[in-house]
């Protein structure tokens, strides 16, 4: 019996369909141990023995690694099939840690697409545990655990911050310097000045170049009119250009584009969009077993393997001929990137997107539509348009009208981009009446915030992260409350912006993108074997450590926000705290004083009186939001009754309690309303209510 170990129980069994009866697929089900919280600052590592790491298995990994050990004393061979990146790699490492198999001899599994042709040139060809790669991915986890714990533990002292971390504050960073841009950007009024001609029957606006040889700047109404009292009334055909325009495809999709086309295109956020692509990477059941239909989507490559540009060459040239075909072209390489791995791509061309319709959800083939055309597409001849300008004149005003025709579609068969832009045929010397002349002011706007998308992309071209970090760094920052995701946009809040000023202020080289994206650098130089793990994790610990115990000393509680109120009972500031359930308003000398203001809330009267005790009845929400009608004398008085503007409330009866005598009241449950005893908690009578009424 061979045993093979993977991540994923998905893709345990994508793997199993092509494997042998003799092969036993198993999931670890992700990591199977961490860093133990004990030790030296709860950091799980021995600082005095060159930063020794203690691991800890998982509680809820306990029986996933008893099933494993029992499998492996079975097995004859062992085989380590977990994901082909640094943390897979670890993964790996420690499976063979936990079970007892040697480094040296342990066959590691290397593919990055799950097809029956990988599967088997892996399964003949295994190698070793990549330990550079492991060290890799140890010293990320070290660093990240030490800056992070301190960190964490003094911001929440200080400004009740829930956590701070290398990659996450360094792109908190981010948000929030684009979030002040924003705030301080001051609007400028310029206006727009927009003549229409009409030829066969279709209005045509006409873009103004220049005024006597200048650009005409609008800055205010009297410059528009300016410039329309310098029109005529017609437009004379002054000459036309022609000229080509060629359009390559762009490169196929790496993991921050993906994230980035889905989000701008199909509106799918980075978080959904994760789930998806492991899903179609891992195996999708069709008429043929399971089958991974793309390759590894972390990835930061756009390289295409020569055994699938071939077979694409051959799917093009047969379905849209020779002309069609371009081959790879090679684009401007990512700032440190890996080129381990190819870029995200179909498993096979022969899997177009209309044939795998009916096995995938609609999310599914969106998505995988999306990679299968824009890799296709990058292999594919250039678009060529042939672009027409047509020159007017009006006076001594310059204007021109663009258009555009295609001449070969290239990759555009696929239908990735608009249509022409085509407009009628000119010629020169014509002259045409201007239909009308709109004049419009506008305000110049401040820049956009930053959607999940285009983080991503600043993330990418600093230097920030990984692409197997890009979609949880973003989901932590959200979770933290620092920063708000209404419809993938990303906005800081109030504790965010405090949490970014304070690291900014006391950890400027540490938040930084420069520092974040040098240690990326210093993570790839051990997995290549240029540096080593206890010099980079020393580097960095004791200047950190020095650092944050002097910040310690000296860094303040940041002042809470005073409501500009005196405490009525000590007569001190009351200020802004945030509890449990949001903000509210407090002493400032607490504990010395325990006043808590409470927000007066609107009475409306019902127009009646208690029947118990004559105090007027009052609309009231209980904690769950449901209304009643309850006494204003609470609680004192706790007469209550159902909310007679409720659509949904029964008719109510004139009716006595047969117990008491007192009137019935409609009361509401959980469970919907009911009559019950005006005389309650004295009387407990209760009726139910038929359905129908």
């Amino acid at each position: 019996m061979k045993l093979v170990i993977v991540e994923s129980p998905t893709k345990s069994k994508t793997i199993g369909h092509y494997l042998g009866d003799d092969f036993i697929v198993e999931a670890s089900v992700g990591h199977i141990r961490d860093l133990a919280k004990k030790g030296k600052g709860g950091f799980g590592v021995d600082i005095e023995n060159n930063f020794k790491p203690t691991y800890v298995i998982d509680e809820d990994k306990v029986d996933v690694i008893n099933k494993l050990k029992k499998l492996a004393k079975k097995a004859d061979d062992i085989y380590l099939a977990t994901d082909p990146d640094r943390e897979g790699e670890a993964i790996a490492w420690h499976l063979s840690d936990v079970l007892g198999l040697p480094i040296e001899s342990t066959k590691r599994l290397e593919f990055h697409e799950i097809t029956e042709e990988s599967i088997t040139h892996a399964i003949a060809n295994p190698r070793t545990i990549d330990m550079n790669l492991v060290h890799s991915q140890e010293t990320r986890r070290i660093i990240d655990r030490i800056l992070g714990f301190k960190l964490s533990t003094l911001l929440n002292q200080k400004i009740k911050s829930k956590s701070a971390g290398r990659v996450q504050s360094a792109t908190l960073k981010l948000i929030c310097e684009h979030e002040k841009e924003i705030q301080e950007f001051v609007p400028e009024e310029y206006w727009t000045v927009e003549p229409y001609l009409v030829k066969d029957n279709n209005e045509y606006k006409l873009n103004i170049i220049n005024v006597n040889g200048k650009k005409p700047e609008l800055k205010n109404e009297d410059d528009a009119k300016n410039l329309i009292s310098s029109l005529g009334k017609t437009v004379t055909v002054n000459n036309i250009d022609k000229a080509k325009r060629v359009t390559s495809a762009k490169e196929p999709f790496r993991t921050s584009t993906l994230q980035q086309e889905a989000f701008n295109k199909l509106n799918i956020k980075i978080k959904e969009l994760t789930v998806i692509a492991q899903q179609l990477y891992e195996g999708v059941e069709t008429d043929k077993g399971l089958i991974g239909l793309i390759t590894y989507m972390r990835t930061d490559s756009t390289r295409i393997s020569d055994v699938f540009v071939n077979k694409a060459k051959d799917f093009i040239i047969e379905k849209y001929g020779a002309n069609y075909f371009k081959g790879v072209s090679r684009g401007k390489t990512v700032k440190m990137a890996q080129d381990a791995h190819e870029c995200i791509r179909p498993t096979s061309v022969h899997r177009t997107p209309e044939s795998m319709k009916q096995f995938l959800t609609t999310s599914q083939y969106r998505v995988y539509k999306l990679i299968y055309d824009r890799t296709l597409s990058s292999l594919m001849s250039d678009k060529i348009d042939e672009v027409t300008t047509v020159n007017f004149m009006s006076n001594t005003v310059a204007l021109n009208l663009k258009g555009a025709i295609n001449v070969f579609p290239g990759y555009n068969i696929l239908n990735l981009d608009d249509k022409d832009d085509r407009i009628p045929q000119f010629n020169v010397g014509e002259v045409y009446d201007l239909k009308k002349i709109d004049k419009e002011q506008h305000f110049t706007k401040p820049p956009a915030r930053f959607s999940e998308a285009r983080i991503v992309k600043m993330m990418e071209e600093k230097g920030i992260g990984r692409p197997s970090t890009y979609s949880s760094t973003i989901q932590t920052i959200v979770q933290r409350k620092y920063v708000s995701s209404s419809k993938g946009v990303l906005t800081p809040t109030e504790q965010g912006i405090l949490t970014s000023n304070v690291l900014g202020k006391y950890f400027p080289d540490l938040i930084n993108t420069e520092y974040t994206a040098e240690m990326e650098n210093l993570l790839d130089e051990i997995q290549e074997g240029k540096a080593k793990e206890v010099d980079v994790i020393s580097d960095f610990y004791y200047p950190f450590i020095k650092h944050f115990d002097e910040v310690k000393q000296v860094m303040y509680k940041e002042p809470l926000k005073k409501t500009g109120e005196q405490c009525p009972l000590c007569g001190n500031d009351l200020v802004i705290r945030h509890g449990k359930y949001g903000e509210f308003v407090s002493c400032s000398d607490y504990p010395n004083c325990h006043y808590i203001k409470k927000e007066p809330k609107e009475v409306v009267e019902v127009g009646r009186n208690c029947p118990e005790c004559g105090s007027p009845l009052i609309y009231r929400v209980s904690r769950k939001g449901s209304k009643f009608i309850g006494c204003s004398n609470f609680p004192k008085c706790h007469y209550l009754e159902g909310d007679d503007t409720d659509p949904n409330r029964p008719v109510e009866e004139d009716r006595t309690c047969p117990e008491c005598g007192n009137k019935l009241v409609l009361r509401k449950s959980k469970k919907g309303y009911f009559y019950g005893c005006s005389n309650f908690p004295k009387c407990r009578h209760i009726e139910p209510i038929e359905h129908e009424k």
